[in-house]
This record gives C-alpha cells, sequence and structure tokens, in this order.
C-alpha cells in the first residue's frame, strides 16, 4: 500500500523488530514512537538530548543540521509509512523531533528554552491552528508526515524569540 493519501485505517501495531531496519530505527524516533500512549510527546522528548549534543556548535550548523533532518524525515517517513501500511502511523515521531529541533532554533538550550519550546511545540503540534492544520489535512506522504511539525517549530521558535526580543524591549 502506498501513502499517497492518507489512510482511514485503524493503525498497525509496530513491532520492536522493525527498529532493526535503519531507516525505521530514525522514523520511530530510535524507539521513542513505540511508547502505547502519547508517542508524539515522548518523540518530542527524544529530541531533547540532541538539542544538547549540539549546544556548542554553531548557529548555521544546528540550522543545517535541523534542516537536514527535516528533509531525511520527508524520504524515512515515508518509506516507514509505506512499511506499515498507514499514513502518518502514530510510532512514525521523527516529525516531532525535526519540529523541536526548529523550535529550539538560535536558543541556548536552558531549563527555561527547553521546556518553553516543548509546551509551545506540542501545542501548535496537537491544536494544528491555520496553516499548520492546512499542511496536515491536505498535504500527503513524507511530506505531509513532516510539514505540520516543521511548521510549529518554526511557529513555537518565533514566538518564543518575540517574546525574548519584547522582554529585552521591555526591561
Amino acid at each position: 500500500m502506498t501513502t499517497s493519501a492518507k489512510a482511514t485505517t485503524r493503525p498497525t501495531k509496530v513491532k520492536v523488530k522493525q527498529l532493526l531496519h535503519p531507516v525505521h530505527f530514525l522514523s520511530l524516533g530510535f524507539g521513542s514512537g513505540l511508547a502505547p500512549k502519547a508517542p508524539g510527546t515522548f518523540g518530542t522528548l527524544a529530541a531533547i538530548p540532541i538539542v544538547l549534543l549540539l549546544q556548542d556548535v554553531s548557529p548555521w550548523l544546528y540550522l543545517l543540521i535541523a534542516g537536514l533532518v527535516s528533509g531525511a524525515g520527508i524520504v524515512l517517513c515515508r518509506m516507514t509509512a509505506d512499511a506499515l501500511g498507514v499514513h502518518d502511523h502514530p510510532a512514525i515521531v521523527l516529525d516531532e523531533i525535526a519540529g523541536y529541533l526548529l523550535a529550539m532554533s538560535l536558543l541556548p538550550a536552558t531549563l527555561l528554552n527547553l521546556s518553553l519550546a516543548f509546551v509551545l511545540f506540542r501545542f501548535f503540534d496537537i491544536v494544528k491552528p491555520g496553516p499548520i492544520g492546512w499542511c496536515d489535512k491536505h498535504l500527503h506522504g513524507g511530506l505531509g508526515i513532516m510539514a505540520d511539525d516543521i511548521l510549529a517549530g518554526i511557529v513555537s521558535a518565533g514566538l518564543l524569540h518575540l517574546g525574548y526580543a519584547l522582554t529585552n524591549a521591555l526591561f
């Protein structure tokens, strides 16, 4: 089955052995997507160590890595969705990882920033307001899996940077 259109079938259970395939290992967030409840939240949590590992790289390298994860995610998530036979299976969480990396763009990895980015990103990923929801409903395949989370991450980062700019200007 191809995932060119959003499937309406109930998601199949992902087997742990599927993590042995490198594409699925990455798409399933190193196994975090196998959480029985709230796999998207666990996928986002899996991104935090990546952000911490990248905190000392240059801003340009960070953005390049976040962009590469996002771009690769389009291909990898489509491959995993095709293998599972379900478009945007809940266990596919590389999109959450990419989105959270983008949410933390150009921010120091402090506990406050990690927490605010987490809450904002999860809010936009779950509620899917405006163009985020449009991407989720109208885009298909790997791009459809990734686009709403990429946009949620960008919006989250924008709001965090705006908040810091206003705080600095006012105080």
